[in-house]
């Protein structure tokens, strides 16, 4: 699995689980069967899913971080807290805890956002206001972030 691609609608059920879109799941067949980490995103109010194989990527990172130093603990508590190993029933669905609703202000409509490798699991009226208010500086943004990225044909030129 490279990246992910799409966004997707669905509701959550009294329960609390959400159905994954045949389209999602049909991206991370190679990954299904070893399950996945929720977490709390970092920047947003929304929910991050990540396979198991990315997850450990991300903790390998910060495995690195000098526990001795402050600031990497405090990182690693926030970044971690309420992180939850999660899988799929066997009717696709995929249980958002408690906790982590209430985090995330989940309520009934829910978007699934492709984010490269990781899905955002977000309240849709929450990713709706997000994605609006960001429209306006996105061209600005995009210089900022990409502009300075040079392709083989640029650097041919």
């Amino acid at each position: 699995m490279d990246s992910l691609i799409g966004t997707y609608e669905c509701k959550t059920d009294a329960k609390g689980r959400v159905m994954l879109s045949s389209g999602l799941k049909k991206q991370m067949e190679s990954v299904l069967h070893e399950g996945f980490v929720l977490k709390r995103s970092v920047f947003q109010s929304c929910l991050e899913l990540y396979p198991m194989a990315e997850w450990n990527k991300v903790m390998g990172q910060v495995g690195k971080l000098n526990r001795f130093v402050k600031k990497n603990n405090d990182f690693i508590r926030l970044f971690t807290a309420g992180v939850k190993n999660v899988e799929l029933d066997a009717s696709g669905r995929l249980l958002l805890p408690k906790d982590l609703l209430v985090y995330s202000k989940i309520t009934k409509e829910v978007v699934l956002s492709s984010a490269v490798s990781i899905i955002e699991i977000w309240d849709k009226e929450l990713y709706e206001k997000a994605i609006d208010g960001a429209m306006d500086d996105f061209a600005e943004l995009a210089e900022q972030v990409m502009g300075g990225l040079n392709t083989e044909e640029d650097e041919l030129s």
